[in-house]
């Protein structure tokens, strides 16, 4: 379980024991991956006790990198035939993580949690504006990258190892809407993705302005499309592409 922090100390110990606490109750190997962002305040520090290189482990970055960057390098650090990338308060959602390795056990190479798919169970909602304008934008990441999924950024997802290595290690998006270029780029390498609605409550106080940053993302996004289909069209992808293939033949 990979968890990207930054600026979290009021909350961060609380939701990787509640991580630990309960991936350890599942009687399987687990670990919990923290890779915190160059924070500002005492979320290194206060993680520090909890942290024990094993179970629960800590990367941290030497500059604020972004959100992006945090995911890509815990997910390329994990050891875990399975990952699962999560926001440092999805906790509220682990109940439907057996739903999401349920799909990965049907075949499906990346799970993505999704409040938009049936089954999903909304606590807390987003204002109207706010839901509003972030569909409007999903929208547009859809149309820019041509990718299916419908919630591209809710910050729940598992991925195969196999999966997540071959994607990761080609995405550039260092930002928050990596998510986006993740998605694009699994699915361009022959991967298979299933939406999974699940249990989610949203989170008070989100930092995102999303007009300060509506333009430098957009941009952002057409310099990954073109990222996408030349990674996709390389020969390298078509040897991802024939692996996952035959991979997915031997499951099913």
């Amino acid at each position: 379980m990979v968890v990207p922090a930054y600026n979290e100390q009021a909350t961060i110990v609380e939701a990787v024991t509640t991580l630990r606490d309960w991936l350890r109750s599942r009687g399987r190997p687990y670990e919990v991956l923290v890779v915190d962002n160059a924070s500002e305040d005492a979320t290194a520090d206060r993680l520090a006790p909890v942290v024990d290189g094993a179970s629960v482990r800590l990367l941290s970055n030497e500059t604020n990198r972004g959100k992006g960057y945090s995911v890509r390098r815990g997910m390329l650090a994990a050891r875990g035939e399975l990952r699962l990338h999560c926001d440092a308060d999805c906790y509220p959602s682990l109940p439907s993580l057996p739903a999401l390795v349920a799909q990965i056990e049907a075949g499906a190479d990346v799970a993505v949690g999704s409040r938009l798919a049936a089954g999903a169970r909304l606590g807390r909602r987003q204002t109207l504006v706010r839901r509003v304008v972030g569909h409007s934008f999903v929208y547009l990441c859809r149309l820019v990258l041509r990718e299916r999924t419908r919630d591209l950024f809710c910050g729940f997802k598992l991925w195969r190892g196999a999966a997540a290595e071959a994607t990761f290690s080609r995405v550039s998006l260092q930002g928050w809407t990596f998510d986006a270029e993740a998605l694009a780029l699994a699915r361009g390498l022959g991967f298979t993705l299933r939406e999974v609605g699940i249990e989610w409550t949203d989170r008070e106080g989100s930092r995102l302005v999303m007009g300060r940053v509506l333009w430098p993302v957009v941009r952002d996004l057409w310099a990954a499309r073109r990222r996408v289909r030349r990674e996709c069209a390389s020969e390298e992808a078509i040897a991802v592409r024939a692996r996952a293939a035959a991979s997915a033949d031997s499951r099913s």
